[in-house]
């Protein structure tokens, strides 16, 4: 039935739906019964003022409503989609459905710095202080490890990137998946970060840490719902099979709808790696600064925590600072769309350089789980000297130590990646405390 009149009282949101684990709610019947339980865009949004108050564009309504929305995530589990109070309340207690959320809305993390740069030495600064050819002569290159990439797309005929992106995916500005996109970057910053990836040598000089990983790049962010996109991308690499994620995006603070995301990530064995944020000390971004993820901080050339690097303590008792641990994200020169290079500062730049280390691990023992290899990383870092350690974690990730650690040459670390207490004496800002309590739900 079409509502004649709404006014602000009525609350419309955008809501995730989690599905219970199990055959029953994997069914198509099940999926299309779901969706059906959702109101059109049309009755929810009849009146386009009201639409327009809740942040909805009339063209928005128009192309959901052709879309027949809402959106279905099977791999995930998830479905994504607009409903009010009345709806939510229906869709909580079918069968099948173990939780509804408010959608955070997820974005990029742009760049501190964005510079024209030209490589002059055989091996970027980053690539030589993690030791990164020291994998190499070992014959770790990232050989057929399938790394997902979430970001803005990829140039995928810039020399340093060809041949090298397996697949390439693209959702429209409401998530809906293309059919056979060519590979392109909406903007600079997916090159750039896959580069760091997989970006193979060009004239002899190198700026990707797995240059002989297989990249699978989706275009989810610049524009649009990139809620809808990101999770288009995220099924879409699980049903690939992908085991290794690199996404430098996130919600401001902490938002832990996406909780539920990260545990069916690490339920089908996918190691999502993510930034912390750029906005500096006592910040964090989501999902980077769940106790479940493994997020990403920046250092400099100095081997210092970059001064814009993301960290946080929260009060809980599994893993409450973040970032994680960190890695290069200074003056990092990667690849440039139409070719070249530039340069860029961030903890997105820090990111892939995790990510390209966790695929040479896990060529190493392909048997490795998801949480094999983050804690191979984690117990591997060393701490920076003169910093508060909530600055940056576990400390800077050093490969060949996590190499060892993960084959069994060498004694693992006495901290836990899965358990890891606090490393801070003071205590929480009463409002971190707030933040870190439980999900949003609707």
């Amino acid at each position: 039935m079409v509502r004649a009149q709404q006014t602000s009282a009525q609350v419309v949101s955008r809501v995730l739906v989690f599905h219970e684990t199990g055959a029953a709610a994997g069914t198509p019947k099940f999926l299309e019964d779901l969706r059906r339980s959702f109101p059109r865009p049309s009755e929810i949004f009849s009146d386009l003022r009201f639409a327009a108050s809740q942040g909805v564009a009339a063209s928005y309504v128009k192309r959901a409503e052709q879309a027949n929305a809402p959106l279905v995530f099977a791999n995930l589990g998830i479905t994504l989609g607009y409903a009010d109070r009345s709806s939510v309340e229906k869709i909580r207690k079918k069968p099948g459905v173990s939780a509804v959320f408010i959608a955070p809305r997820l974005g990029q993390i742009k760049p501190v710095r964005i510079a024209a740069a030209e490589l002059k030495s055989r091996l970027t600064w980053a690539l030589v202080a993690l030791g990164i050819e020291s994998l190499w002569k070992q014959g770790l290159t990232g050989k057929d490890i399938l790394v997902g990439h979430l970001d803005t797309g990829v140039d995928a005929k810039h020399p340093a990137l060809r041949g090298r992106v397996a697949d390439f995916g693209e959702w429209d500005l409401l998530g809906r998946k293309l059919n056979s996109p060519s590979p392109h970057d909406s903007a600079q910053h997916g090159t750039h970060t896959a580069g760091t990836i997989c970006g193979g040598a060009v004239s002899g000089q190198s700026i990707g840490v797995a240059p002989d990983a297989k990249l699978y790049s989706g275009l989810v962010i610049e524009g649009g719902d990139t809620t809808a996109r990101i999770l288009g991308g995220l099924d879409w690499l699980v049903g690939l099979g992908v085991r290794i994620v690199s996404m430098s995006l996130g919600y401001p603070g902490y938002t832990p709808v996406f909780t539920r995301l990260i545990e069916v990530l690490a339920s089908r064995n996918v190691l999502p790696v993510f930034a912390i944020g750029n906005e500096g000390p006592n910040t964090s971004r989501s999902p980077g600064n769940y106790p479940e993820s493994l997020g990403i901080g920046a250092i400099d050339q100095s081997g210092h925590t970059a001064t814009f690097s993301g960290s946080e303590h929260f009060v809980r008792k599994l893993d409450p600072d973040k970032p994680d641990c960190v890695a290069p994200g200074v003056g990092i020169i990667s690849a440039k769309p139409g070719g070249g290079y530039q340069e860029m500062d961030g903890t997105s730049m820090a990111t892939p350089h995790v990510a390209g280390i966790a695929a040479l691990l896990l060529q190493a023992k392909p048997s490795a789980t998801a949480a094999d290899l983050q804690q191979a990383i984690l117990q591997s870092c060393k701490p920076i000297t003169g910093e508060p350690p909530l600055r940056y974690g576990h400390g800077v990730v050093q490969p060949d130590q996590a190499l060892k650690l993960l084959t069994g040459t060498a004694a693992a670390s006495k901290v836990s990646a899965k358990r890891v207490r606090s490393r801070k004496v003071s205590k929480a800002p009463a409002r971190q405390t707030r933040r870190a309590k439980g999900r949003k739900k609707v």
